[in-house]
């Protein structure tokens, strides 16, 4: 091994040698339990980001685990075609290189160019998930657009249509105006914003008046425009001042419309004036309203969101309407939405219908991708009726089938589930798969494979023109299949038969609904066992929590607050950082603003910390469903934690290689209580280790190998063999060397999961030395479980004994400030005979590690010189101080401590009996000035004891 341990030399080269030799397949063997997880697959136009790399890591971590567990493991690999996203990068690219549009090139051609966009760069993050370690199995890579899943998606639309869950309808979607398509509301920023809300008459018809005697009523609106398109006003029914004009109507002004008041409870008493102008047709609350009260439907908006030349009226059923004309006011088509807004006021000032203008607080809906405000639109669109798939896959929640971690996640997907909509599964797009209807030219609908299909099946000759929809399906519903058309459904295939249900999925809590919920429902749907009943598509549903900046802000780019984790295995300079963060920035400000925090909080950029020290902080901060505070501090902290191991490893091989490790056919061993006591603490690290990931507590499972090999091995265990191997005999350095080269291959094995390249690269000059131990990878080598044959409880007991002794004699050094070099006399008050015969049996190792001359036990009678104290167990430690300090030099030095700490603690209760500050200050601030001033008292206390003792000397 190296001096120094350096990832960057080991990492990529020993991926490569992984990934070549397959190591990542599954087994094969039938005869193993199998054991299966399909990766979220991200965007193809996406490269890993902190939340890719913190799932990717949990799901890494428990595949490793699995797979040395000798089972039949599969992580299933490949990317979403991501429609949105990669439609516009191929379109702003040739828009850049070439000053041309998509329909400078046609659908087809434009179609060609995104496929050769993808063979160039889509594979960005594929080869991120490799520096991460990611140990899927590469030659079954998918990609939702390739044509098996193609196939899937193909057969899943054909069958819902015919089972009659799939139909097309007028319904509100969110539309982007800039793009041309509906979205999901997964892809809509709602925004906080500045606004107005302007409050408008509207004249009662025929001679009516309200309770007060007014002639109109007051509706309150923030969007003026879509008065255009209003068909209602709402009431509270049980409101007292307008409940009597409920069946009345009133006068819209500017379009000249009669519309009705309704009495729905909608219209809230308590705000605003209490009526609502109901707009069914650009609004999603009031196309419920419109559709209990049987309103018409009016669209006054171009998929621009311009003003119509003409509106369109429909009924609730999204069927044309004669319920009112079509009829706009000239001046006010074609204009664009909000330069209508101000021209719609200014008229209502006019004719005096303007009550007055309030500033609001309001949230505006934006598209993600194309950053206009989305409008409300009226379209026809493609959707599954959800209810009865929701109902199947709701019960398999409830009855366990399907298990939520942390459980709480299970509340949420009920409420989605039990109050489920129709999803609207249609996009306007070029990129994606183009839903299987053709429509002939009276627009009637044929659904099936291709055209040829759709012709002969329908008896339609040469002589009908079809023409096929546009429209392609959200990818939600591509991915909704990803856990069987991954694995070749509809075929039956036997690695569907082998791998299906898959074991666990990992995913974050803001895309249940969008995309497990969907998964649970198309898989109970199409997937059934050998006995007909509906297979869940994964056991476990691990919800992991959202990796938050170090103060706990979301991360985003315009935040300038993102971390890419590449960055933080490989490094980056400072320059580049800033680069990187604000080189695309259209806004000079915001990009001044990102600059300047990047360099106060990256002076000196970000140094290289590696793979395994990345992957463990991220292991180490995955408590269920926590959102996580990144944290510098702690990946530089696990940094030297795979330091420690290295130098530790370097320790063990410097002692153990051709040497006698005692595997040789009767040869002499006597184990030290260290070394039994090291076997002990092993066991426990695994029976921990492996109860923690079987419950999905990946932190406990870190902190479990942390502590072992940090605090037991490395620290204690190590500093322990060390007068074996100077002075014991060669039957008990001979035990000593199997011990440390045993011990330390089982815990490489055990941390391996967890840190994948640095335990195997160690490992490889460890297995040598160990009988037994064969293999080329410890990737396929068993993971260490509980072996109660290797427990023994009076060392464990025995060596927590002797570590508190020399734990007391080196906070004695510490507290007394004795040179840490000055051999001591120490006495030990023994409380029990057993306490007795521990120092006699471990005399060489205290004296050697502690730093002593001598050591013994007190006689009953015994007087003893005033000494420092300390209680080992029910045991008094004693250290006569006489000679060892200068008394009156301590005396003074402890003086300046206790004035220092008297002066602390009356600054701290200066400020807690400062009114304005408990009041004022975040409770987390106060309660920290509580537990500084604790710690001061404490410390008063122990320099005060110490004054005592050495005045006493």
């Amino acid at each position: 091994m190296e001096k120094t341990y350096n990832p960057t030399s080991i990492e990529q080269a020993l991926y490569q040698a992984w990934e070549e030799k397959g190591y990542f397949k599954p087994n094969g063997d039938t005869s193993k339990e199998s054991y299966s997880i399909m990766i979220p697959p991200p965007n193809v136009t996406g490269s890993l980001h902190m939340g890719h790399a913190f799932q990717d890591t949990i799901m890494d971590t428990l595949i490793r685990c699995q797979r040395m567990k000798g089972k039949n493991t599969l992580w299933q690999v490949g990317t979403d075609h991501a429609g949105i996203a990669t439609q516009m990068v191929v379109e702003r690219k040739i828009a850049a290189e070439e000053d041309k549009t998509k329909h400078d090139y046609g659908r087809d051609a434009f179609i060609d160019k995104v496929w050769e966009w993808k063979a160039e760069s889509g594979g960005n993050i594929t080869q991120q998930l490799r520096r991460l370690g990611a140990s899927v199995d590469w030659d079954r890579e998918r990609f939702t657009m390739d044509d098996g899943f193609y196939k899937a998606v193909q057969e899943v639309f054909i069958s819902l249509y015919n089972e009659d869950l799939i139909y097309r309808g007028k319904r509100l979607v969110n539309w982007d105006p800039k793009l041309h398509t509906a979205i999901s509301d997964l892809e809509v920023e709602n925004k906080d914003k500045k606004g107005h809300m302007w409050h408008f008459r509207y004249p009662l018809a025929d001679g009516a008046k309200t309770a007060q005697g007014n002639d109109y009523i007051i509706v309150a609106t923030t969007r003026p425009e879509t008065m255009l398109g209003d068909t209602g006003v709402a009431v509270n029914p049980e409101d007292p001042r307008y409940k009597d004009l409920i069946g009345k109507e009133v006068l819209l002004p500017i379009a000249n419309r009669r519309i009705p008041i309704l009495g729905d409870e909608h219209a809230d008493m308590e705000k605003g004036t209490g009526c609502v102008k109901i707009t069914p047709a650009h609004d999603f609350n009031d196309y419920e309203v419109g559709k209990r009260h049987d309103l018409p439907m009016i669209n006054i908006f171009t998929f621009d969101a311009n003003i119509r030349d003409e509106a369109e009226v429909f009924t609730t059923k999204g069927e044309p309407s004669e319920a009112y004309t079509s009829d706009i006011p000239e001046k006010y088509r074609g204009m664009e939405r909000f330069t209508a807004r101000k021209a719609i006021v200014a008229e209502f000032d006019e004719l005096g219908l303007l009550e007055e203008i309030k500033d609001h607080d309001l949230t505006i809906p934006y598209g993600d991708r194309g950053g206009v405000v989305i409008e409300p639109m009226l379209t026809d669109q493609w959707y599954v009726r959800t209810a009865p798939l929701a109902e199947v896959a709701t019960k398999a929640v409830e009855d366990g089938e399907i298990q939520f971690v942390p459980k709480q996640y299970e509340n949420m997907y009920f409420s989605w589930m039990r109050d489920i909509q129709d999803w609207c599964i249609s996009r306007q797009l070029w990129w994606g798969h183009r839903i299987p209807a053709w429509y002939d030219a009276e627009g009637k609908v044929y659904v099936g494979h291709n055209e040829e299909e759709v012709r002969e099946k329908n008896g339609l000759g040469d002589d009908i023109t079809l023409t096929q929809d546009e429209d392609v399906l959200d990818t939600w519903f591509s991915s909704g299949l990803w856990t069987f058309g991954t694995l070749g459904w509809p075929e039956k295939t036997p690695e569907l038969d082998m791998y299906h249900p898959s074991d666990v999925l990992v995913t974050g809590f803001d895309i249940i609904f969008f995309w497990v919920a969907r998964m649970i429902m198309m898989t109970m749907h199409f997937i059934k066992d050998e006995n007909g009943k509906p297979q869940v598509p994964f056991k476990t549903v691990y919800v992991t929590g959202l990796i938050r900046d170090e103060n706990g802000d979301k991360m985003s780019k315009s935040k300038g607050n993102v971390l890419d984790p590449i960055d933080m295995i490989d490094g980056i300079d400072l320059e580049s950082l800033v680069t990187k963060r604000t080189g695309n920035m259209m806004q000079p400000k915001l990009a001044a603003k990102i600059e300047k925090n990047t360099r106060k909080t990256f002076e000196n950029g970000i140094e290289p910390y590696g793979t395994d020290a990345l992957r463990f902080t991220l292991a180490a901060m995955a408590s269920t469903g926590r959102d996580i505070n990144w944290d510098m501090k702690r990946l530089e902290g696990y940094r030297n934690f795979c330091n420690k191991l290295w130098n530790a490893s370097r320790y063990v091989l410097m002692n153990t290689e051709d040497q006698d490790c005692g595997f040789a056919a009767g040869a002499e061993l006597e184990y030290s209580l260290a070394d039994k006591w090291i076997e002990s603490q092993f066991e426990l690290a695994a029976k921990a280790f492996n109860s923690h990931i079987d419950n999905f507590r990946l932190d406990m499972a870190a902190n479990t190998l942390y502590e072992f090999i940090w605090n037991q091995f490395c620290d204690w265990y190590l500093e322990l063999t060390k007068p074996v191997l100077w002075k014991g005999s060669e039957a008990q350095q001979r035990a000593t060397r199997r011990t440390l080269i045993t011990v330390l291959e089982k815990t490489l094995r055990l941390a391996h999961p967890v840190i994948p390249y640095i335990t195997e690269t160690i490992w490889k000059s460890v297995k040598p030395l160990v009988d037994g131990v064969e293999g080329e990878t410890i990737m396929l080598q068993a993971l260490p479980q509980y072996n109660e044959a290797n427990f023994h409880q009076e060392a464990l007991n025995d060596i927590e004994w002797v570590k508190a002794f020399i734990t007391s004699i080196r906070n004695l050094r510490a507290e007394y400030d004795i040179n840490p070099g000055k051999p001591l006399d120490v006495m030990l008050k023994a409380a029990s005979d057993k306490d007795a015969q521990r120092l006699i049996n471990n005399e060489q190792v205290l004296t050697s590690l502690a730093k002593l001359e001598q050591v013994r036990v007190l006689s009953s009678n015994e007087e003893t010189p005033a000494c420092a104290t300390a209680l080992v167990g029910k045991s008094e430690l004693m250290i006569p101080m006489a000679g060892l300090i200068d008394k009156d030099a301590e005396l003074e030095r402890l003086a300046k401590e206790i004035t220092k700490t008297q002066g602390e603690i009356k600054r701290i209760e200066g400020k807690l009996n400062n009114v304005g500050f408990v009041a004022k200050a975040p409770e987390a601030v106060v309660a920290k000035e509580r537990d500084k001033l604790d710690g001061y008292k404490e410390t008063l206390i122990k320099l005060e004891d110490q004054k005592v003792t050495i005045s006493n000397l």
